[in-house]
């Protein structure tokens, strides 16, 4: 997929400065990662050791990392409830993110919208440490993650898009979102790029 979009990456490669970066998680939550749940995500197990790394680099260096949790009431799911007829409450179990994080020393946000930047605290906090560049991993690419990079840009952040840490449910999607951003959003990196950036 990165090979698809390497004009387009190289038109637009912007220079990773680690000590300016964040890492920003996205919803790797029971509900799309446990098996029994209809909102599986079979292809996001295999994103889920890279994203372990990379979070153990950050905070190692003692940059910020930042979890979101997707959770919904309905004075707050607006059309989330009507365009998929279901909801993330925050008592379903499933709207727990998965126990492989740790996250001592990370920060985790509630949203309620595919926005991470909607009505929530992320802003401020990345403007507060500073921050001018965030690196995107989670699920689902295409709507949540996607969201949030444009999000992001309109708000004068550089992205580094992960692309073997970012998941949904088919490749016509996940290369839709990668296509997109690379052309006028997001840079699309590796995970191994941006951990041999950290490493230097």
């Amino acid at each position: 997929m990165l090979s698809a979009i390497d004009e387009l990456r190289r038109a637009h490669q912007r220079v990773f400065l680690p000590d300016e970066s964040a890492l920003l998680i996205l919803d790797m939550q029971e509900y799309f990662l446990a098996e029994p749940s209809h909102a599986y995500i079979p292809s996001a197990t295999a994103i889920i050791p890279g994203i372990i790394e990379l979070c153990n680099d950050y905070r190692a260096k003692g940059l910020p990392i930042i979890f979101t949790q997707h959770v919904n009431s309905s004075q707050d799911a607006m059309l989330m409830a009507t365009w998929w007829r279901d909801v993330i409450r925050p008592e379903d179990p499933r709207s727990a993110i998965i126990p492989e994080f740790r996250r001592d020393g990370a920060i985790t946000i509630k949203k309620s919208q595919y926005d991470a930047f909607y009505r929530t605290e992320l802003e401020a906090l990345l403007k507060a440490r500073e921050v001018k560049q965030l690196v995107i991993c989670g699920v689902m690419a295409q709507l949540c993650c996607e969201t949030t990079a444009r999000s992001a840009f309109v708000r004068g952040f550089e992205v580094f898009f992960t692309v073997d840490g970012t998941a949904t449910y088919n490749e016509r999607f996940h290369r839709a979102t990668l296509l997109n951003l690379a052309h006028g959003v997001a840079t699309p990196v590796l995970i191994e790029e941006i951990r041999a950036a950290l490493e230097r």
